[in-house]
């Protein structure tokens, strides 16, 4: 008895040891990221997703056309995304940008301990955590006050069961079902629970053959209810088609620089990182099968086509692969380390388990409360072209506005009509957004005389950078205001 009472002791204080490692490794990402807050909130496209949100939560309806622009209103719009809008918008109403920053790193910190805590059960916590916090740091490029932040620790999880079910051959838990219904209202990319479904599936196959017809059948019965219950959503059937309509290219993507291809000068550590990863597998051999190689090519391909799925390479990857890693190289394993004797500080954080949670809790808090009292953080002034829109406001200025593309969000957001703005997924095609390009080159002042007639524009707000602003000086538009980042010209008189 009491040799099985011991056995369970320093099994609880394995566990709680592998706890505090995560813990640390989130709380040291927290802390990375709460240091340069403000950085997640460069994209233009902040703005407008809490606007829909604030807009959802003041008048409890689904929209079902543009309510946002002049150039594409009344036309087919939904909001797919609309309970991760809704998410930021009440972070919004509760600590304005801070609460939004706070939530986004929040979710950046779950998915890092929750990476550890998956990862520590095949390797050493330490190596874990490292990796963990490795992985996450590397897709820092897409850290944006967004939904599909959100999704991170639901795709990490969801990676996690799927694959380990596969190996354990055993029925993926049908509760993961609630993960894709949650999944497909936070963000579009539910569609990628599918495909992951799919390679597990693989996995499972790869292991079993045929030898097991009752398992694949349930294995398909559960990749089957993945995309019906994905329809437990207010748009239905329309949430997929919209995201599928993105998927396969439509004419904005080229345009728009999350969907570029892989740039070397723009990802050199993310490089690095490929390269040093490609240098250990032909130094030292790791053997994976067939179904979970397809699954690393296939993350690599995505994220060499666009760089914003940087996350599914760099988060899934190491998820998949641990466990050959533990197996093939035992040094590296928590086997390996559970064999080892406890040194006296992981004794002592086990035996402080509970106290050392409450106090990073509270220190968490604390923080947040404190640094929210002394430092606001709000969105850069390359979006939020803040001076341009108060002169507007004093000046009374009215009418149609042409906007550069990164000032949609903010337009929006402040209850002015766009000619464009961030949702090219659904909007502004038709050869809309191309022209909008088109104008900016050489031999687009026609195309620009032509756009400022058929929308009757009374006004033009420019980022200080846009290609546009000498084809305004030629066609006889006067300068009414110009800071570091914005332009407001006025027809000539």
């Amino acid at each position: 008895m009491d040799n099985a009472r011991a056995g369970v002791e320093a099994a609880t204080h394995d566990e709680r040891t592998r706890a505090i490692f995560c813990l640390f490794t989130a709380w040291a990402m927290a802390a990375i990221l709460t240091a340069k807050a403000g950085s997640t909130l460069q994209d233009p496209d902040s703005w407008w997703q809490v606007k829909v949100g604030l807009d959802f939560l003041a008048n409890r309806t689904f929209p079902t056309v543009d309510p946002y622009s002049y150039t594409f209103a009344g036309q087919p719009w939904i909001a797919k995304e609309w309970l991760g809008q809704v998410v930021l918008a009440l972070a919004y109403k509760t600590g304005g940008w801070n609460g939004v920053v706070t939530v986004i790193i929040a979710s950046i910190s779950l998915t890092v301990f929750l990476m550890g805590w998956f990862l520590s059960a095949w390797l050493k916590p330490i190596l874990a955590t490292i990796l963990a916090f490795a992985a996450v740091f590397l897709i820092m490029s897409i850290f944006t006050a967004r939904p599909h932040v959100l999704t991170f620790p639901i795709i990490v999880i969801w990676t996690e069961m799927l694959f380990r079910a596969a190996r354990e051959e055993r029925v993926p838990p049908w509760w993961l079902l609630v993960l894709v219904v949650l999944w497909a209202n936070l963000h579009a990319t539910f569609t990628l629970s599918f495909i992951i479904a799919g390679f597990a599936g693989l996995d499972l196959l790869a292991r079993t053959g045929l030898s097991k017809p009752a398992l694949l059948a349930k294995w398909i019965a559960f990749g089957l209810l993945c995309p019906l219950v994905s329809l437990i959503h207010p748009y239905g059937v329309q949430a997929i088609l919209a995201t599928l309509g993105v998927a396969y290219g439509n004419e904005a993507v080229p345009l728009i620089m999350e969907w570029n291809a892989f740039n070397q000068p723009e990802n050199s550590i993310q490089e690095l990182a490929m390269l040093l990863g490609l240098f250990g597998l032909l130094v030292a051999p790791l053997r994976i099968g067939w179904a979970k190689a397809l699954f690393v090519v296939f993350t690599l391909h995505v994220y060499l086509a666009h760089v914003r799925f940087v996350y599914l390479f760099f988060l899934l990857v190491p998820l998949v692969i641990a466990v050959e890693v533990a197996q093939q190289y035992p040094s590296l394993s928590a086997t390996a380390w559970l064999a080892q004797r406890r040194d006296g500080l992981e004794k002592f954080f086990a035996r402080r388990f509970y106290a050392i949670c409450g106090a990073t809790a509270v220190l968490t808090v604390s923080g947040v409360v404190v640094l929210g009292s002394i430092h606001q953080v709000a969105p850069s002034p390359k979006t939020s072209a803040s001076g341009a829109l108060a002169f507007a406001e004093s000046h009374h200025l009215s009418g149609n506005v042409m906007n550069s593309y990164n000032f949609g969000g903010t337009l929006i957001f402040h209850g002015i009509k766009t000619y464009i703005d961030g949702r090219t997924d659904q909007l502004f095609l038709g050869g809309f957004t191309k022209a909008d390009d088109d104008m900016g080159h050489t031999g687009g002042k026609p195309l620009l005389e032509a756009q400022l007639k058929k929308y009757a524009i009374g006004w033009a707000l420019l980022s200080a950078d846009d290609a546009r602003i000498p084809f305004f000086d030629q066609l006889g538009w006067k300068r009414a205001y110009a800071d570091d980042y914005a332009v407001i010209y006025l027809p000539g008189t």
